[in-house]
């Protein structure tokens, strides 16, 4: 008996996918129990030689053309069909098709993935839409869950992903997702920058502004930082008080006046 089979029996026998630190220490518990001489070569197994163990098999299941392979999720090492093999399957099972996520969920579930903990209000400054339903709906199927609560009024609750979400992308971690580092660092819109703009477009006498003036002020403002600096223009208006008389007036102007109205 070699440890490369014992190691496949205990995975293909696992309810839930395994660890390898597990693997090793139920590979040791039984070999304390046992008497057969190679038993006692086992008494030591360490979960990295349980790694290089299933690497071997993983080798041997592809060069044998076995349907089967193995990976590693977040929870552990299970078993997996080839997907050359989907189409059989599906005939097996037709009432476990999966179910297509619409892309306002693709949306949503990637923005909480690479984003997370994230809060609602953030997620609808980024979309521009509401998601009520489209996050209960990722929570009714186990992608998403409530990790807690910001840091912030109201304490909104804070959006993860889980388990199921690594089990079903087949992901260990989240550093796995595709350029994971370079898109957590995109600056994206927040419900508190949308809250400081509505406040800047906002009147000064406290009155509500008409909401077509608020995106008119964000357009501007858009425009004004993203074109190039422009020559400043000033326009020289003649302010003429009720009376008709102008202000202002020097006493060089009073007499050209007197003078005009004397030759008139």
């Amino acid at each position: 008996m070699e440890l490369i089979h014992i190691v496949e029996a205990l995975i293909f026998a696992a309810p839930e996918p395994i660890s390898s630190a597990e693997i090793a220490k139920a590979v040791r518990r039984a070999a304390a129990d046992h008497d057969a001489p190679f038993a006692q070569q086992l008494g030591n197994t360490s979960p990295k030689e349980i790694d290089s163990v299933i690497a071997d098999l993983n080798e041997r299941l592809g060069q044998s053309g076995s349907p089967l392979e193995l990976r590693e999720g977040s929870s552990g090492w299970r078993f997996f069909t080839h997907s050359d093999y989907a189409d059989w399957i599906r005939a097996l099972l037709p009432e476990m098709r999966p179910e297509k996520l619409s892309p306002a969920a693709l949306e949503t579930l990637a923005l909480v993935a690479y984003r997370q903990p994230i809060t609602k209000a953030d997620i609808e400054a980024v979309r521009g839409v509401s998601v009520d339903g489209t996050i209960q709906k990722l929570m009714d199927r186990g992608l998403v869950h409530i990790g807690g609560r910001a840091d912030l009024p109201g304490r909104p609750m804070l959006y993860e992903t889980t388990e199921d979400f690594m089990e079903h992308f087949g992901v260990k971690d989240l550093e796995d997702l595709p350029n994971a580092d370079e898109l957590r660092k995109v600056e994206l819109p927040t419900a508190e920058s949308d809250k400081e703009e509505a406040d800047e477009s906002a009147p000064v006498d406290g009155s509500e502004a008409p909401p077509s003036e608020v995106v008119a002020s964000r357009k501007s403002a858009q425009e004004d930082s993203s074109a190039e600096p422009k020559t400043e223009i000033t326009l020289d208006i003649e302010m003429t008080p009720k009376n008709g008389e102008p202000e202002n007036e020097t006493p060089e102007e009073a007499s050209q006046e007197a003078a005009s109205e004397e030759s008139a």
